[in-house]
């Protein structure tokens, strides 16, 4: 089977895709991933074939800033924020910086299915083109249905100078949808076409490692990049009986927080697999790899979403029992602290998180669906 994976140019949305990308190709599958070139990297240990389209995320919002008198999407609600962004940098100018390559590397493949993103909106416009089969791997929730309806307005003129019509939502459901949610965490259906289900982390490699004082994991994953809510947690938990590590990703620099309290360790990058056994809670952005690498692990979280689908994730997270979420006025050093305690000390969060690392547990691996998938659409 001939896949073409696609995915605007963001770790976040790339690497929920990458476990099924790499199954596929140890199923001897031919996959070729298409992003931006600043992403090959993170595709090279696959073992598929990278090509490079479009620009880079930077270029989007630049785009988009130039069509504004002020900053995009400053004063917005935390509840408007997909609704502002999703069709205006992703469905509308992300789209049409990423169609002509994709096509491109489309024509020339000839893929059985394209496989994609839930941002990459030229992807299902692509498949229709080249008569394959779309595959819509959702990257966290399912984004809500009056989001994609924006985003279908906003893709309508691309495809109709295309000669098509959009058949809804984008394309983006049009034939088969991946869902990474376990059923206990997601509140929307898909609308239309079928569903399958993936499991969204990795089960843990080990069995927990606590220590009698507790391991407060701390992170705002790579995006975003101010510093200044992690220096309040860390004052917020300096006194506090726990011990704590903070990463700011892989081009992160720990001398931007100057000096820290003695309970604190900086890091740039630590892989989730081997931090998450030894931790106790998660205090975290709420971007959709830390979200179910806390889950998986049956850790118990304090949300503090900072942009995008982050609101959403910890909307999710306190509706289920296993978080409690803090932003806008709720933030400050003594919420954190009062709320690393209470996570801590009532033993609800985390049963509530390690019901749904069941359910994570009970969802298909990446090889199985991978298998599913030729079945189905192999030639």
């Amino acid at each position: 089977m001939k896949v073409l994976v696609a995915s605007v140019p963001a770790l976040g949305h790339l690497l929920p895709l990458l476990p099924l990308t790499e199954a596929l190709v140890r199923q001897g599958d031919a996959v070729t991933v298409a992003s931006h070139s600043g992403v090959a990297s993170h595709v090279e240990p696959t073992g598929a074939t990278f090509c490079a389209v479009g620009h880079d995320e930077a270029a989007w919002f630049e785009r988009l800033r130039s069509r504004t008198r002020g900053a995009p999407g400053d004063g917005l609600a935390p509840s408007r924020i997909n609704q502002y962004f999703v069709p205006r940098v992703f469905a509308e100018i992300g789209a049409d910086d990423m169609v002509d390559d994709l096509l491109d590397v489309a024509r020339r493949l000839e893929p059985d299915v394209v496989l994609f993103e839930p941002y990459a909106f030229a992807a299902p416009l692509v498949a229709r083109l080249v008569e394959a089969r779309s595959v819509q791997h959702l990257v966290g929730p399912m984004l809500g249905h009056e989001v994609m309806a924006l985003a279908d307005d906003a893709v309508s003129p691309l495809w109709r100078s295309m000669g098509l019509d959009s058949p809804g939502f984008a394309g983006a459901y049009a034939d088969t949808t991946i869902e990474i949610c376990p059923a206990g965490f997601e509140v929307l259906a898909v609308p239309s076409g079928e569903s399958l289900s993936i499991r969204p982390s990795p089960l843990p490699a080990s069995r927990p490692v606590r220590t009698e004082r507790p391991l407060v994991y701390v992170t705002l994953g790579s995006f975003f990049a101010d510093v200044e809510p992690i220096r309040v947690v860390l004052a917020s938990l300096a006194d506090e009986p726990v011990d704590v590590v903070v990463t700011l990703g892989a081009h992160g620099d720990p001398a931007v927080l100057g000096e820290v309290p003695a309970n604190a360790t900086i890091e740039g990058f630590v892989a989730q697999a081997e931090l998450l056994p030894r931790c106790s809670a998660v205090v975290h952005h709420c971007g959709g790899g830390t979200t179910f690498g806390a889950l998986a692990h049956g850790l118990a979280q304090v949300a503090l979403p900072q942009g995008a689908d982050n609101f959403i994730n910890a909307a999710l997270l306190e509706r289920a029992g296993a978080a409690v979420s803090l932003f806008g006025e709720s933030f400050s050093a003594a919420a954190v602290r009062a709320s690393v305690r209470r996570v801590l000390d009532d033993a609800s969060f985390t049963a509530a998180a390690a019901t749904i690392a069941r359910e994570i547990a009970s969802m298909p691996a990446p090889e199985a669906v991978a298998a599913t998938l030729r079945q189905r659409f192999g030639t």
